[in-house]
């Protein structure tokens, strides 16, 4: 199943708690210092809002949760087919969870982040242990560590959670 994902960045979290509460009829699913967010069924979307210095506010980048890595895998199968680039980012810890990911940019330039969470984590964002011994060049984890509203040139340069 896939679920649409927006994700906000905003100056003021009790505003924007406040104002999507109200919206949508019913308090955050998860509600962190610098992070909310609304898993709803009606409409089915994943609706987050962080609060990361630097970033311009507003919508961030848009996305599509699956429940699975095959689901995942198919989505980014799909985009690869119609020849688009995707930027693999596996293992990634963000929005204070553990997921697999796909980031791919569109013709208009909108961030997508395809994505298949496992489980939750502390932190809003953790460094992904490296393997020193790996001959890869590790996939961007600019989710948490960079600001997405800069202007890039690639996907490669694409991420966020």
């Amino acid at each position: 199943m896939k679920r649409l994902h927006l994700h906000i960045t905003s100056p003021d979290l009790e505003a924007s708690k406040n104002f999507y509460s109200a919206l949508f009829n019913q308090a955050p699913t998860v509600e962190k210092p610098d992070y909310i967010k609304w898993m709803l069924n009606d409409p089915f979307v994943n609706i987050a809002i962080s609060q990361r210095s630097g970033n311009a506010h507003g919508i961030d980048h848009v996305g599509m949760q699956v429940d699975s890595d095959d689901a995942l895998e198919a989505l980014n199968a799909a985009l690869q087919e119609a020849e688009q680039s995707t930027v693999a980012e596996p293992g990634a810890h963000c929005c204070y969870a553990h997921s697999n990911k796909h980031w791919a940019r569109d013709p208009q330039g909108v961030v997508w982040e395809m994505f298949h969470s496992m489980e939750t984590i502390p932190t809003y964002y953790q460094a992904a242990p490296t393997d020193e011994k790996a001959s890869t060049k590790p996939a961007p984890h600019g989710c948490c560590g960079s600001t997405t509203s800069q202007k890039r040139s690639s996907v490669a340069e694409v991420g966020c959670c």
